[in-house]
């Protein structure tokens, strides 16, 4: 599939990703030494959800436009207000990709390293995200570029590698991305985002992570109506490699609420599975 960010900014599974990034940077912030966020597929940084592309199909109105309207009770609005303080008042017109919201959480000691190799997109990349001494940005393959990025300077941090997924061997390329990666830097957390369109494909590209022993990986998921193979995606995920602690227990808490709220019909849920290693929380 086609999976290009412009065409499904603030939909259902932009939701559930960015709420899962923001917590696992608001953790890093606990600390007061600073960090190093890197994406691997930065799009953007900003789209306007009146513009054509995301107009289009304006899948943004069952994502954060849900959102934005519920009234969530104190605990979850806890869990989810480092992604909804990010994206401001503004968030159903101007959505933030993961490397606005990434600077907007970011403090003066940390960094930020954001590759994307879209000429068009680099360039709208450059506009949006401004003048910040904290980043550096790369109009480079962010799969190339990682391996050269990791272990960062910081010695803490997190990789998001969220590609668009255009091509048919996307999950064997992650997947060796990250196993590289992370075997240089074994210590930093490592999120990989995912469509669910075949299933066969996730439990495969799952089982050889597994086979990688690697010590922590956490599975989510999200699914606001049954899988088809064809049509608009309903179900998306995530793999965490060394998750934060209480990211599990969060993800138990929030990932329910949102499947009720951006349900598209019966059958909408959630998954949290402890792949390898065991819950800290």
């Amino acid at each position: 599939m086609n999976y290009r960010h412009a065409y499904h900014a603030g939909n259902f599974a932009d939701v559930f990703k960015h709420a899962l990034l923001a917590l696992m940077i608001d953790y890093l912030k606990r600390k007061e030494t600073g960090f190093r966020y890197i994406d691997t597929h930065a799009g953007p940084g900003f789209y306007d959800l009146a513009g054509s592309e995301a107009a289009r199909a304006g899948e943004w109105v069952d994502g954060i436009g849900r959102i934005a309207k519920e009234n969530f009770t104190p605990q979850i609005a806890e869990i989810l207000a480092p992604y909804l303080g990010a994206l401001g008042p503004n968030a159903t017109r101007y959505y933030m990709g993961s490397p606005a919201l990434a600077q907007s959480l970011l403090r003066k000691q940390d960094r930020l390293t954001c590759c994307e190799l879209h000429p068009d997109d680099f360039r709208a990349l450059e506009r949006n995200m401004g003048r910040d001494n904290r980043m550096r940005l790369l109009n480079e393959d962010g799969y190339r570029a990682l391996k050269g990025l990791v272990p960062p300077t910081e010695r803490r941090g997190l990789v998001l590698i969220d590609p668009p997924f255009e091509e048919r061997d996307e999950f064997e390329v992650m997947e060796e991305a990250l196993a590289k990666a992370w075997r240089k830097w074994p210590t930093g957390i490592f999120a990989l985002w995912y469509p669910v369109k075949d299933l066969r494909a996730v439990s495969q590209f799952v089982a050889r992570l597994k086979a990688r022993d690697i010590p922590r990986i956490l599975r989510l998921e999200l699914m606001v109506e049954p899988i088809r193979t064809q049509g608009p995606l309903s179900a998306t995920g995530l793999v965490v490699v060394n998750p934060p602690y209480m990211l599990e227990q969060q993800a138990r808490q929030l990932l329910p609420v949102l499947a009720k709220v951006l349900a598209r019909g019966p059958g909408a849920t959630s998954w949290v599975e402890q792949v390898t290693g065991e819950a800290l929380a």
